[in-house]
């Protein structure tokens, strides 16, 4: 009986000295959060619309702007992300002579790579949309643009509102690989705690930081999803 209570009193004074070093940790922690929120959101906000133009293009009747766009989409969805932080952090500078901080990098890196993305998951929205709905627009006299802009973008938006979703929650991990090139954002931060202290703590807390960020967007998303398709019940 004595042992019993030996070890649940030596785990509880284990878990009080965590707990006192998760606090130490924290302030830090939360300043890499910052950082890897900043390049989330940044990245989201820019690369979302971009996607748009390229998928457009790469649906275009004009060789001249379908084959440049078809190949930008090509090259950052069949190369790894953390080729592209290096290439655009090493060696773009050696070429062009135009050297970039970290952080500008990183966003630049991941605007590109994810505007691929999404421009691939919205050419195939616009391709799911029956033909009818244009011929429909046609009879009722539309233009080519206010029949893309006014009634297969809206439909479209519906359709990829999952796949988008996934690629948001993806990107929130992703965003762990800049630490390759010295930003200093949640993982690198923890890193640096576990290789100072020895101890892997900083490691479990970025790894609930991630899961709760992650969670708020499956929810938000699921929420997103339900509205839409109640509206398009309706």
């Amino acid at each position: 009986m004595e042992q019993v209570y030996q070890f649940f009193a030596n785990l509880f004074n284990a878990l009080v000295v965590e707990l006192e070093y998760a606090k130490v940790l924290m302030p830090s922690l939360m300043q890499g959060l910052i950082v890897t929120l900043k390049i989330f959101i940044l990245t989201l906000v820019m690369s979302l619309p971009l996607g748009l133009p390229f998928a457009l293009g790469s649906n275009s009747k004009r060789a001249i702007i379908r084959i440049p766009c078809r190949v930008y989409i090509w090259l950052f969805r069949g190369t790894p992300l953390m080729l592209q932080l290096f290439f655009f952090y090493f060696f773009l500078p050696i070429v062009s002579g135009i050297k970039l901080d970290g952080f500008t990098t990183a966003v630049f890196t991941f605007v590109l790579n994810y505007a691929a993305y999404f421009a691939e998951i919205y050419r195939g929205g616009i391709e799911s949309i029956d033909r009818g709905q244009y011929e429909a627009s046609q009879s009722l006299g539309l233009s080519r643009t206010q029949t893309l802009f006014g009634i297969i973008i809206p439909q479209m938006l519906k359709r990829v509102l999952p796949p988008i979703s996934n690629e948001t929650i993806t990107l929130v991990k992703d965003t762990a690989l800049v630490s390759v090139i010295a930003v200093g954002e949640l993982i690198r931060v923890a890193r640096g705690a576990v290789n100072r202290d020895v101890k892997v703590t900083a490691f479990v807390i970025a790894a609930i930081i991630y899961l709760i960020l992650t969670f708020i967007l499956t929810l938000l998303s699921n929420y997103l999803e339900k509205r839409f398709s109640r509206h398009e019940s309706q």
